[in-house]
């Protein structure tokens, strides 16, 4: 065997020998596909509830409790999970004030949930709302 037919041969090899890992880094740094986060709204109450009594709760639901607060003329409802972070108490609407008031221990949270006043540390979860087909529905953010 002479010498360019042995690197000729030896070329050869390497290549069929390493095109594995070449082909294992090309198609291994290819961004994966990720699907959209699916927005699984559920049904808190009607309309005609809403607008009698300005507020909505559901205790039990896929997401846990849900407070919804507003009318259907309302530019913007307000949807918190109503359960306080400091002890799990159920927080009251104030209106007037435009707070969530727990009742054991007065932390305040403002209508987005933040923590206004202590003892609780941690807001309150909120949630995107919308009324389709005079049903009021509810998703998390």
């Amino acid at each position: 065997m002479k010498r360019r037919q042995f690197i000729n041969l030896l070329s050869v090899s390497l290549f069929l020998s390493l095109s594995p890992l070449f082909l294992a880094v090309v198609y291994g740094n290819k961004p994966k596909y990720k699907p959209k986060k699916q927005e699984n709204w559920i049904s808190i109450g009607t309309v005609a509830e809403l607008d009698k009594n300005g507020q909505i709760l559901k205790e039990k639901t896929s997401l846990g409790a849900i407070l919804v607060i507003g009318t259907s003329e309302s530019q913007k409802l307000i949807a918190v999970n109503p359960i306080c972070t400091h002890l799990g108490c159920t927080v009251d609407w104030e209106a007037e004030e435009n707070i969530f008031l727990c009742p054991c221990h007065a932390s305040e949270f403002t209508a987005e949930g933040k923590v206004q006043n202590g003892p609780a540390t941690k807001p309150l979860s909120i949630y995107k709302t919308k009324i389709e087909k005079n049903t009021v529905m509810v998703t998390r953010i």
